[in-house]
């Protein structure tokens, strides 16, 4: 009897070890998808600065450019689903992403122009450069940098948001997106990181901009101009604002500016298309990881009876084998066979229930999947000239900026006879 109990025992010890390592590493821990933030990066403190007054009328608004964020996929050749992520949503998602925060900078009134690109090749004031470190319905969080015409960064932030487990049922959100409070927290720290800029230092973001662009067709015309030392702008000096070049610069640079407005509809039908499958994907999945939690929680305790179980059997059966009493020892076994039975019984249990975890996650990349992220070539036309451009959204912009700069060549030449 003695020797029963003990196993008992052993049995019971390993048996709460092995549910303390299961509650401890469990699937509902974030998943580290992305290079973490650095500790050294912080933003920088502005000890003797003040903030200025933002409704100052002679505060020039910055236009802003977002790319495409990036979607936060390890290097080719990985294997998504190890790493738990769905490279087709996480695509569509770099392009919501990027819609997203253009909207709640927009709703600050507190910016110019702020145009969705493709790339960083795109000509603003400022760029929004972020990446996606975490989504899944009930946590997103992503990295934003925030650069300056000249390469000076502005901030360096991740910001995040937890979706609340009632989020969808309450009727007071539908048509919201529970993702919004992350993106309206970032748009809040652009505009704080705004006002501690002076009206002359945003001045010259502005004539920087003007002639980075120039340079970018005919660099000797703005060489004197810019001071480039470790990979940042400086404006050694400005043009005339009558300065032929300057002129031209301006004039085709309204014509970019059309060009990426109109690709900003693309965008928008884009976001608008994943609208409703990528909602029911945020309110499923939200559901999906509470099912997966308690039925990690409902496997963990059916395993911890089924051991508990099996243990009594072991000792029940040990203790009929000891006993002098036929009758007993009949009893005590026939109990311990029943014991055994039953904890086998909820042991397969608990394996069946950890098979509908993986039925959880398969559901999810399914939806994954269904998302689409390709964009629509389109054909722009200018004056008496126009051009096709096809393939991705980044390759359309290359071609857009070798038909301008063709177009800017063309202007260029009545000059040359002067």
């Amino acid at each position: 009897m003695k020797r029963a109990k003990r196993i008992l025992t052993y049995m019971v010890s390993a048996m709460l070890i092995a549910s303390g390592c299961q509650t401890t590493s469990g699937g509902n821990q974030p998943i580290d998808i992305g290079p973490q933030l650095s500790s050294l990066v912080h933003k920088v403190m502005r000890i003797g600065k003040q903030p200025v007054t933002m409704t100052d009328p002679s505060r020039p608004k910055l236009d802003i450019v977002i790319p495409v964020f990036d979607p936060g996929l390890p290097d080719a050749g990985k294997e998504y689903e190890t790493e738990g992520l769905w490279p087709e949503l996480r695509r569509a998602e770099a392009i919501r992403f990027a819609v997203k925060l253009k909207d709640a900078l927009e709703a600050t009134n507190e910016f110019g122009a702020i145009r969705v690109t493709p790339d960083k090749n795109a000509t603003g004031d400022i760029y929004a450069l972020g990446k996606i470190v975490e989504s899944n319905g009930e946590d997103v969080k992503f990295e934003l940098q925030a650069f300056d015409i000249s390469g000076n960064r502005w901030m360096y932030e991740s910001f995040d948001h937890e979706v609340s487990s009632s989020y969808h049922k309450n009727p007071r959100n539908e048509g919201k997106d529970p993702y919004d409070p992350a993106f309206d927290a970032a748009a809040k720290a652009l505009v704080e990181e705004l006002s501690y800029h002076e009206t002359a230092e945003l001045d010259k973001v502005k004539q920087l901009t003007n002639l980075r662009f120039g340079a970018n067709f005919v660099e000797e015309a703005f060489a004197d101009h810019l001071a480039v030392v470790d990979g940042k702008y400086t404006l050694a000096s400005y043009p005339s604002e009558s300065d032929p070049m300057l002129v031209r610069t301006k004039a085709i640079r309204v014509r970019d500016q059309l060009f990426v407005d109109g690709m900003q509809d693309n965008y928008r039908a884009f976001s608008e298309k994943m609208q409703t499958s990528y909602t029911i994907w945020q309110e499923q999945s939200l559901a999906e990881i509470g099912a997966k939690r308690e039925v990690q929680k409902k496997a963990a305790g059916e395993a911890i009876v089924g051991v508990l179980l099996v243990g009594l059997a072991v000792a029940a059966v040990a203790a009929g084998a000891e006993s002098n009493d036929y009758g007993k020892s009949t009893a005590a076994t026939t109990a311990g066979v029943v014991a055994g039975v039953a904890g086998a019984k909820m042991l397969s249990d608990s394996f069946q229930t950890s098979e509908e975890a993986k039925v959880h996650r398969d559901a999810l990349d399914e939806l994954g999947e269904s998302i689409d992220t390709d964009l629509a070539p389109q054909v722009v036309a200018f004056e008496e000239q126009s051009v096709e451009l096809t393939g991705s959204a980044k390759e359309q912009f290359a071609q857009w900026r070798t038909f301008l700069k063709r177009i800017y060549l063309q202007e260029k030449t009545p000059l040359k006879q002067l």
